[in-house]
């Protein structure tokens, strides 16, 4: 192997490695030491953070400091701060305190979050020199980004951390170790020949022309509106699996023990998914696979709501987690497609960044605080655990309910794209379906 791509698959995979250590793990650690009702505020305030750090950090890293630079400053901040946070949870025990553990958290994936973006452009710049392909050569190095997310899961969840403070501490240790590594990685140059001194061209904010547009008006309207489902299960299965132990017929079943690793199947699936776009973008049409994403994201929530962990309910948990990955990749992948296929070549990046805020910013943002609401209401507010899990399943399904409304719309309004666009156009031919 090519010892460029291997460096950089062992920076993917200790990038997400980083990530997975507690983002499908949190909700049940906060579920259990008394913020049950809080923890949509920590999957919220990524989406908050991703509105504004990832353009700060990258306009630092596109015209001052080298972006493998940026990369570990921001992985060394994160760290740092994530090992705080992780030391609080552990000083404080059954006491830990929202406002502490909040701010801390919060300052860590501010830099955390920007890192995505930047080991993307240490990417490319490095395969790039190289003299690599990077449509061909970077997603075979991207998927062992996934392997190192479910890495850290299941170490979690098999080492017992993964309701306890240790997950933070082990998140914070591989953010000080790739701080270290990144620092090895090929230089990327900075450009300091300042193309436009706007502020509009500098946060490429120039983008946002496209709403003028009814297509693109429509397509990002329903990135929000898909985006509200992407983290609510990322905050929250955890905690509604485990939950099940406090049932006697449920509590040594492998589910209810090791949620985590159960979780673990729906990046599994990811990486699987990942390979099946080709063909499905062949066969359907960019239309249709977002239909059929859209239609994963209900069968994702439904699955949840009917299955329980003994045989046969934990089947259905099964095909909750297989579904995510058509949920997860086939929308996120084909929008990106049909973002670069139907806008001019001088705003691509900016409108694919557009496409992260609309998805991952703020329907991620919006999605979890207004889950956090249907949970507060149906699980929340009850005391025993059988009304308890009652309330989770009638959960899952306003979330599968809200998830087929946004499906059936996007059916009826998004008018399939017939042909590439001409530079700077964005064709409104309607579609004979």
């Amino acid at each position: 192997m090519n010892n460029i791509k291997l460096r950089l698959i062992v920076m993917n995979f200790l990038e997400f490695a980083v990530w997975g250590a507690y983002l499908t793990s949190m909700g049940g650690y906060l579920a259990t030491h008394g913020m049950g009702e809080q923890i949509g505020w920590f999957y919220a305030v990524q989406g908050i953070v991703s509105l504004f750090m990832p353009a700060l950090l990258g306009i630092v890293a596109d015209r001052w400091i080298p972006a493998q630079k940026v990369l570990s400053l921001a992985h060394l901040l994160a760290g740092v701060l994530m090992i705080a946070a992780g030391y609080y949870a552990y000083t404080a025990g059954d006491s830990v305190q929202f406002g502490t553990l909040f701010t801390l958290y919060t300052l860590s994936v501010a830099f955390f979050m920007p890192t995505i973006g930047l080991s993307n452009s240490v990417a490319f710049n490095a395969l790039n020199q190289a003299g690599l392909d990077t449509v061909k050569d970077f997603p075979p190095i991207r998927v062992f980004g996934t392997v190192g997310f479910i890495c850290t899961m299941l170490t979690v969840d098999f080492t017992g951390m993964q309701h306890t403070f240790g997950q933070f501490i082990v998140s914070g240790a591989l953010s000080l170790v790739l701080a270290a590594y990144a620092l090895t990685l090929p230089n990327c140059p900075c450009d300091n020949q300042q193309k436009s001194n706007s502020l509009v061209d500098i946060l490429g904010l120039r983008a946002f022309a496209l709403f003028k547009q009814k297509r693109m008006a429509i397509f990002f309207l329903f990135s929000m509106l898909l985006g509200v489902s992407l983290q609510i299960s990322n905050g929250f299965a955890n905690a509604f699996i485990s939950s099940f132990a406090d049932i006697p017929k449920y509590a040594d079943t492998f589910a209810a023990q090791h949620a985590n690793a159960l979780i673990s199947l729906s990046q599994m699936s990811e990486t699987l998914c990942i390979l099946l776009i080709p063909f499905f973008m062949k066969r359907f049409g960019i239309k249709n696979v977002m239909m059929i994403a859209m239609l994963g994201w209900v069968l994702r929530y439904g699955f949840f709501g009917m299955g329980n962990p003994a045989m046969p309910g934990v089947l259905l948990f099964v095909l909750s987690c297989v579904v995510y990955g058509v949920a997860f990749d086939f929308f996120n992948i084909s929008g990106a497609l049909y973002v670069d296929q139907q806008t001019d070549e001088s705003i691509r990046s900016s409108a694919q960044g557009l496409f992260m805020i609309m998805t991952n910013g703020i329907g991620a943002t919006i999605g979890t605080l207004s889950a956090q609401q249907v949970v507060n209401h149906f699980v929340y507010s009850q005391t025993e655990p059988a009304a308890q899990l009652q309330g989770w399943s009638t959960s899952w399904y306003v979330f599968a309910g809200y998830a087929l409304v946004v499906a059936i719309a996007f059916w009826l309004i998004f008018e399939n794209p017939q042909k590439k666009a001409e530079p700077g156009v964005i064709t409104d031919t309607t579609a004979a379906e």
